[in-house]
């Protein structure tokens, strides 16, 4: 697609979100792209920024209860399981472009029923961005797994990890979403840290899907997920024992990622607001004996989600990866 073409007619169902907000404050400063409809049922005719009051005088349109099918892609922002329901309720045209940010299609999974047939790639595009560029429907991978797979996509490639591994990421009260919950209130979490969903958490699936289609080898993640007394990002380290030394392991990684233009391989030691507003991942690398600490920090609500939807339809339409992604970290 030039700049000279007609621009990307969007649709989003379940816009009234953290993840939802977020998508149409950085669509409507795309430049390349049309936003035709935010749906919510909730807020049906209603102002958005009346809602998502961040974007007062930006946006003047209303969320609509009804779903457009003129339009070239559609953004589901819908709850687990929901985005299966609702291609089963809704008849979309074969030619528009979905992008699903929940999990119901992270392991690549088809969908198909009388009224839609369509087969999923999973979106992460430092793992498989040739495919994404050449696909239709794309399954945005979820915060947590985004942030640990770039951590260790190269190590696991080589097969330069032995052992397991043993991986720990706090994250933001944005990660659990709009709804109020004991766990999100804020006289629960502020000065509170606690964690959830030990070893078990659904994100492994999806990394360990992606990892087992890289190597045969079968590196164990202990996973320790952690709620922060913050609003958004993921801070994450990961540690395992390896043969390998810190400065080959350096060159790897910057190798492995010269390409892809977010993610970033910081030889000086990271924190969490270098990349919050952004779609930055940062990466850093320590060594103690034959042990090697990474550690990975992103944007749960952009990189983690909406950002990382545009970056892959920014691939999906052919143009410049970085379109309408080019943001500046909140640091102060």
């Amino acid at each position: 697609m030039s700049i000279n073409q007609s621009k990307i007619k969007v649709g989003i169902v379940g816009s009234s979100g953290y993840t939802g907000g977020e998508l149409i404050r950085l669509l409507i400063n795309h430049p390349n792209c049309e936003l035709i409809f935010a749906n919510s049922k909730i807020y049906e005719g209603k102002y958005i920024s009346e809602i998502h009051k961040d974007l007062e005088g930006e946006i003047e349109m209303k969320f609509s209860k009804e779903i457009n099918n003129d339009i070239d892609v559609l953004f589901l922002c819908l709850g687990h399981g929901n985005s299966i329901n609702f291609l089963e309720k809704n008849k979309l045209k074969e030619e528009i472009k979905i992008i699903d940010l929940s999990q119901d299609f992270r392991l690549e999974t088809s969908f198909s029923n009388s009224k839609n047939s369509r087969n999923f790639t999973y979106g992460l595009p430092e793992l498989q961005k040739e495919k994404i560029i050449n696909s239709k429907n794309i399954a945005n991978p979820g915060c947590f797994a985004t942030t640990i797979q770039l951590g260790l996509l190269p190590l696991i490639e080589k097969d330069l990890i032995e052992g397991e591994i043993h991986t720990s990421a706090i994250t933001g009260s944005t990660g659990a979403g709009i709804k109020p919950s004991p766990t999100t209130h804020f006289s629960w979490r502020n000065n509170n840290i606690s964690w959830y969903k030990p070893f078990t958490h659904q994100h492994l699936n999806e990394i360990n899907y992606s990892f087992n289609n890289l190597s045969n080898k079968k590196n164990k993640i202990n996973f320790v997920p952690l709620r922060g007394d913050f609003t958004r990002g993921i801070f994450c380290t990961s540690y395992f024992k390896t043969s390998s030394k810190l400065s080959d392991l350096e060159i790897l990684f910057k190798e492995y990622y010269k390409n892809d233009p977010f993610t970033f391989v910081s030889e000086n030691e990271i924190h969490l607001k270098q990349v919050i507003n952004t779609n930055k991942c940062l990466i850093h690398l320590h060594q103690n004996d034959d042990l090697i600490m990474v550690t990975s920090t992103i944007d749960n609500l952009i990189k983690g989600a909406s950002g990382q939807a545009i970056q892959n339809m920014n691939l999906m339409f052919n143009i410049n990866e970085e379109a309408g992604l080019k943001l500046k970290s909140s640091i102060f």
